[in-house]
Formats: C-alpha cells, sequence, structure tokens
C-alpha cells in the first residue's frame, strides 16, 4: 500500500498572511512542518504543494520535493487532488502546512484504518480530539464533528453540536483536526463534485465528502499539538519548541 503526505501549503492566509513562512527556532514553518513528516517514518514519500516560489524554495533547499499548483484553489483537499491526479498512489495523507507539531503515533492510526479496510469501504479517515473548554466549544473557529457508534462521521459544524438541552447527560465535545488521509479515487471525486449548500454556509471541506455520501472515519487521539492560525499561535509554538 503506497502512501504519501502532502502538504497544501499556500502563502495568503486570512488571519495571519505569510504564516508558513514565519521563523519557528530558526526555520521556516513550513520547513519545521515538512521535517516532522518526513521524521515520522510512516511514508514513501513527502511532498509540499504550494503555489508560492517563495515556499518552494526553502522546502527544496531543505532537500524536499516540491509540486507547483498550476490552478487556484478553494480548500486544501483540491490543492493536493491536483496534484495526485498523476501520481500512483494508494493512500494520501493531507498534513496541515502550519502544524509543526505533527507526530507519527496519530498520522499511524490513520493509515491503520485503511490496512484493516480490505473490502476499502472507507473513503478518507480523519482526526478529532475531544474538548471541554466552553469558549473553544463555542468559537467558530474550532470546526466540531459528531460521529456515529462506529465512529463514522455524521456532521461537522462550527456550532457546538451536539446542543446541551438539559444539563444531564453532559455532552461529549470533539474538534476536528485538519489532518486528512484518502484514497486517491476518494480525493479525485472530490475535486470533480461542486460545492453542495452545507458546506457553502459552514465553509466546511468535509461536508462536501458527506454531502455525497462518502464514509469518513474519525480517530480519536489526544495529541492537541499548535497549528499556527496567529501570530499568538506562533508565539505559543516557539515557546513550546525543543
Amino acid at each position: 500500500m503506497k502512501t504519501v503526505a502532502m502538504i497544501p501549503a499556500r502563502y495568503a492566509a486570512s488571519r495571519f498572511p505569510g504564516k508558513l513562512m514565519q521563523d519557528l527556532r530558526g526555520k521556516p514553518v513550513i520547513v519545521r512542518t515538512y521535517e516532522a513528516a518526513l521524521n515520522t517514518g510512516l511514508f514513501d514519500e513527502v511532498l509540499v504543494v504550494t503555489d508560492s516560489e517563495q515556499i518552494a524554495e526553502v522546502i527544496r533547499q531543505a532537500g524536499g520535493r516540491v509540486i507547483m499548483s498550476r490552478e487556484q484553489h478553494e480548500t486544501g483537499s483540491d490543492r493536493i487532488a491536483e496534484a495526485v491526479s498523476d501520481i500512483e498512489v494508494d493512500i494520501v495523507v493531507n498534513v496541515q502546512g502550519d502544524e509543526p507539531f505533527t507526530e507519527g503515533e496519530s498520522l499511524k492510526k490513520l493509515i491503520d484504518v485503511f490496512r484493516e479496510d480490505p473490502r476499502e469501504e472507507i473513503d478518507l479517515a480523519s482526526l478529532m480530539t475531544e474538548i471541554s473548554d466552553p469558549e473553544e466549544i463555542r468559537n467558530p473557529n474550532t470546526v466540531k464533528v459528531i460521529t456515529d457508534r462506529q465512529g463514522f462521521a455524521l456532521y461537522f459544524s462550527r456550532a457546538p453540536i451536539p446542543y446541551q438541552r438539559a444539563e444531564s447527560p453532559r455532552a461529549v465535545y470533539y474538534k476536528h483536526k485538519g489532518v486528512y488521509a484518502f484514497r486517491k479515487r476518494a480525493l479525485l471525486d472530490f475535486r470533480r463534485l461542486p460545492i453542495q449548500p452545507l458546506e457553502a454556509v459552514e465553509k466546511i471541506e468535509a461536508i462536501r465528502y458527506l454531502e455525497y455520501g462518502k464514509k469518513i472515519k474519525m480517530v480519536a487521539t489526544r495529541v492537541t499539538g499548535i497549528e499556527i492560525d496567529t501570530p499568538e499561535d506562533l508565539e505559543r509554538a516557539k515557546a513550546a519548541w525543543t
């Protein structure tokens, strides 16, 4: 089962433009993320997919392989779907470029989903982590997910789901971490399928898979890491880096 990691990396970012090129203890954030993915030892290859020559150059200097996007893309899935179309691969793991604390334990759990699915019924897998901070639960920048009893995603939302109607039983909330593992065909399907209303309203790309009947297996992890979405996140990352 050939498995590659793809790191979609665009220079523009609405909340923190150029964040992937910010210095994190001597190297750009995107280089730290690339090296973290490489160091897991889980992949046949690690690729960075970008539309930025600036990002491409620092990855090449770090000894990495870059695929330049030829088109403009709304989502990371679209970007890597274009890149993977001509590559012979079974499983593609989408590692977010702003997660320099990417680690192997959680990624191995995602890959194992497909090793344990001989009938190839699962289209993609993704990570979730339990959250309890009321502010984070209410925060629309934190995407929440609910699953069925087998761990398959039912819905993703920026709203607090499930809704706590009464004091008992207490609701359990899970944050969706934007790390995916796909079968190649699921990625190619994603690229050709138009956006539907729920994805358009929530601005969550994972919903497109659900709207077209794809099966998403959610994998719980206790590893939270630090996603660099704001300058404050970068300072937290610098303080945590060892």
